[in-house]
């Protein structure tokens, strides 16, 4: 494997206070400095209210930084939404928490709007693409079904299908194993492993992967890099080796000890 040193730094933190969603001047994250590499696997953890849905919606861009640098791929990410910056913010994807379908769109066309929106795309072409996403996902069979007719995984799923659309080099989860059962939860850590060696639907390039939980346990043995959010700070924990040395009382939460 490549070693650290060699790989493209895909996102970096510096210094950066991150706010909410709803309350973009409010901070509940200060002074994060954090950088993910091509091709991490990362896994963050944190009790409810911590910001770990903030966190993410700040490397998505959605929400502006309050303070503090931010580059994706290199490029300064600021408030605006400048057009030569479009091609690094298009290079990170993001699955929310239960998805976030539109209600009044069917499953397929959820998932082709991002196409629709950044490519001129015809018609058929939406529709093919939009059924393989889907195919990949598991959920052909669900393409003209509306959101409302489905479970909250499906819909996650009809989630991640959109935001892989892109093809994004950097794919951010925001608490994909969130109320989901035991064989639900296995489909989910299963394909993210293989979009982190490298999936056909990305090219075979391994993706850099993040994702975020109240509950580190399941991730363990899966990702490579983990942190943690506590206290608005963020705390990197290292990888596999580091975090079963370490002992302290917020990592025994996470892993419920």
């Amino acid at each position: 494997m490549e070693s650290d040193a060699h790989r493209a730094v895909a996102l970096q933190m510096v210094d950066l206070d991150v706010g909410r969603l709803r309350q973009p001047d409010t901070v509940v994250l200060e002074q994060v400095n954090w950088t993910v590499r091509e091709g991490e696997y990362w896994a963050l953890g944190g009790l409810q209210g911590s910001g770990k849905s903030d966190l993410l919606f700040t490397a998505a861009g959605l929400i502006p930084p309050i303070k503090g640098s931010y580059r994706v791929f290199g490029n300064e990410i600021g408030p605006g939404y400048e057009k030569e910056l479009l091609q690094a913010r298009l290079a990170v994807g993001l699955v929310f928490d239960g998805g976030r379908m539109l209600t009044h769109l069917t499953l397929g066309q959820n998932v082709v709007l991002p196409l629709e929106y950044h490519h001129n795309y015809s018609g058929k072409e939406c529709d093919e693409r939009s059924a393989s996403l889907l195919e990949l996902v598991e959920l052909g069979e669900y393409t003209s079904r509306m959101p409302g007719t489905v479970n909250r995984n499906l819909q996650q799923r009809a989630g991640l299908a959109r935001a892989l659309g892109l093809k994004p080099k950097v794919l951010l989860l925001d608490n994909p194993l969130s109320g989901l059962d035991p064989r639900d939860a296995f489909w989910w850590l299963n394909f993210l492993d293989k979009l982190a060696e490298g999936h056909p639907a990305v090219d075979g390039q391994p993706m850099t992967i993040v994702v975020t939980g109240d509950d580190l346990r399941p991730w363990r043995n899966r990702a490579r890099q983990f942190g943690a959010l506590s206290n608005r700070k963020f705390i990197p924990l290292g990888g596999r080796e580091e975090l079963e040395r370490r002992n302290d009382s917020l990592l025994q939460e996470l892993l419920r000890r």
